[in-house]
């Protein structure tokens, strides 16, 4: 008999709920990415994508829509930030603007502000763009389907 309630409470019992995102973790996602990023840790940075990660960029030019002048994959985005970083140094500061998780909460969109500075032979460069990023539940914790970074003139 106690086998049988057993069973059945088993049975009646809610299924356990799929992992959802919190803007909490969101916020700490990119903050991770932050961090890997200003360590020169490639391979933790680009741990938090997913395979099929794209990664974009596009400038406003004026008052028009932002004109899109590249597209990469995971593997092109690892290589080419590789290269740079054996060229020079990368800083990125980053406040997260907003978080807009799903209503399933399988997905959240994550928009930021980011400052870079790049120093390469000797000068320093300065960066600003607005990224976004798209990030979903995966085994082992959340990852980023890729970024697109709208750069901007910095403010002075």
């Amino acid at each position: 008999m106690r086998r049988l309630l057993f069973l059945i409470a088993f049975l009646a019992a809610p299924a356990s709920a799929a992992p959802t995102i919190t803007d909490p973790a969101a916020r700490a996602f990119v903050a991770h990415q932050e961090q890997a990023w200003n360590a020169g840790d490639l391979g933790r940075y680009f741990a938090g994508f997913t395979p099929d990660a794209r990664f974009t960029d596009q400038a406003y030019v004026g008052d028009k829509p932002p004109v899109p002048y590249g597209t990469s994959t995971l593997i092109q985005a690892r290589a080419q930030a590789r290269r740079a970083l054996t060229q020079g140094k990368a800083h990125e500061a980053g406040e997260v603007l907003r978080v807009e998780i799903a209503a399933d909460g399988a997905s959240a969109r994550v928009t930021s502000r980011e400052a870079s500075t790049v120093e390469r032979a000797g000068r320093t460069r300065r960066l600003c763009a607005t990224r976004t990023q798209t990030l979903v539940v995966a085994p082992g914790g959340l990852r980023s389907r890729g970024q697109t970074d709208t750069f901007y003139r910095c403010p002075r």
